[in-house]
């Protein structure tokens, strides 16, 4: 259904004032947000247009995801209580090693029905292993995404060229056959895995190709003094000497960093995807997120893999985002729910270069979801900008649409199967943990 009217349902505007208005309707045509406008529905639109009340939801934009690694999601929970150098070293790279294309669809298929089940209509995707298939899952499944087959620059120089030859080749694919909604990027695992030389590179190629950049960045303390030592300077320092700045670029992480250095982030070409939930639980610390804001920097929201943070929720990540500011910096007032909930909206869709999106306005994307509103922990009703922050999961979404086409109504997935998804998750990770404990079996004897 191309065309068609919501009608009856509770608006989140651009209005600073007035940001809630209730009872009011939409009209969708081909994709787009047409009109907005009070109830009662003009009788030219019942005449024209099929009507669907949807009295007592609140529709808001939906939320963008700007940094996910889908395919781990067949690693949730594998590893816990450990720091990221030796989960990654002993406990993810080794299990990735043993994934296949069966397990890398499983894990995809797993994320994209998560995401869309918790009201993200977008996200960002790094991966190196079938990402061909990701791009298949996610254009199937209806959902927009930018995306990157992942570089690691540790290697012989054939091997670097085999793989930003393959990380070009595929942005070009994604850009050609995406329709718009999915597009493709570079994105270089991170200057501990990237040598210089291989940074140039890809540099070079993504001004060649007119692709963004993104890349991993001052996650952890250790990672930024092993940095200093090697090269004499900071990570965030020599990526800005290398021209990594000089191109649209998404910086994930960015937890340990001096005022100075984010100064050379301030040209407004950069953003950072905050990841609040997974540096905690991996202990790697908290971005200085207010300071980038005081700058004029970017800041957007990014769950990271299910592996480091268990669920996709970015309603939890939007949460988590502004309590621990407020803890760290004892300041109750550091970040407001406004800032938090931009950013992942507006902020993310940007980020994402999706002109005109994260905004409920005629001529903007059909990109909405809706919350169910008759729960005892979203009362009392007034306060809603409070509860979506604070009181709110993915849990209340009840619907979802993506350029007006609807992924999700009353909480049932509409374009990918649930319960088959579930039983692959769980047959292929019983074979990757027999294989990867049999495999550990035989380096320890």
């Amino acid at each position: 259904m191309d065309q068609y009217v919501l009608n009856h349902v509770h608006i989140m505007t651009t209005d600073p004032i007035n940001r809630f208005q209730k009872d009011m309707y939409l009209v969708i045509r081909n994709g787009l947000i047409q009109e907005i406008g009070h109830t009662p529905l003009p009788d030219a639109l019942k005449k024209d247009l099929p009507v669907i009340n949807q009295k007592g939801k609140l529709l808001l934009p939906g939320l963008y995801n700007t940094h996910a690694h889908t395919p781990m999601s067949l690693l949730r929970g594998v590893s816990d209580d450990v720091p990221l150098k030796t989960w990654l070293g002993k406990e993810i790279w080794p299990r990735e090693g043993l994934l296949d294309k069966r397990k890398v669809q499983a894990g995809t298929s797993l994320a994209l029905a998560e995401m869309i089940k918790s009201g993200t209509v977008a996200f960002l995707d790094m991966y190196h292993l079938h990402m061909n298939e990701v791009f298949k899952l996610t254009m199937d499944a209806g959902m927009k995404a930018v995306l990157s087959r992942g570089m690691i620059g540790l290697g012989t120089k054939k091997e670097q060229h085999s793989k930003l030859n393959e990380a070009c080749e595929l942005a070009k694919y994604w850009n050609e056959n995406g329709k718009g909604r999915v597009k493709g990027m570079l994105f270089p695992h991170a200057p501990y895995t990237c040598p210089p030389d291989f940074l140039e590179a890809v540099i070079s190629q993504a001004h060649h190709h007119q692709l963004p950049l993104g890349t991993h960045l001052a996650e952890t303390l250790e990672e930024v003094n092993d940095h200093k030592h090697q090269y004499g300077k900071s990570p965030l320092h020599h990526l800005h000497e290398l021209g990594f700045f000089n191109k649209k670029a998404i910086l994930t992480h960015v937890v340990h960093v001096t005022d100075e250095e984010l100064d050379l982030l301030k040209d407004g070409m950069i953003t950072v995807s905050h990841n609040p939930m997974s540096n905690a639980k991996l202990g790697s610390g908290t971005a200085p997120i207010p300071k980038m804001l005081e700058k004029g920097i970017s800041v957007s929201l990014g769950t990271d893999s299910t592996a480091s943070n268990n669920n996709l929720d970015m309603f939890q990540e939007m949460r988590t985002a502004a309590l621990l500011q407020k803890g760290v910096n004892r300041n109750p007032d550091i970040v407001s729910t406004d800032q938090i909930l931009e950013m992942g909206t507006l902020q993310g869709a940007r980020s994402l270069g999706f002109a005109k999106h994260g905004l409920l306005q005629a001529g903007s994307p059909a990109d909405f979801i809706m919350l169910d509103m008759s729960s005892l922990h979203l009362q009392p009703e007034d306060n809603l900008i409070s509860h979506l922050i604070y009181s709110a999961s993915g849990q209340d979404v009840t619907d979802v649409y993506v350029d007006g086409k609807q992924l999700m109504k009353d909480k049932e997935l509409l374009t990918l199967d649930e319960e088959k998804i579930m039983y692959e998750a769980n047959e292929c990770f019983k074979d990757l943990e027999s294989r990867f404990l049999n495999k550990r079996r035989k380096e320890d004897n």
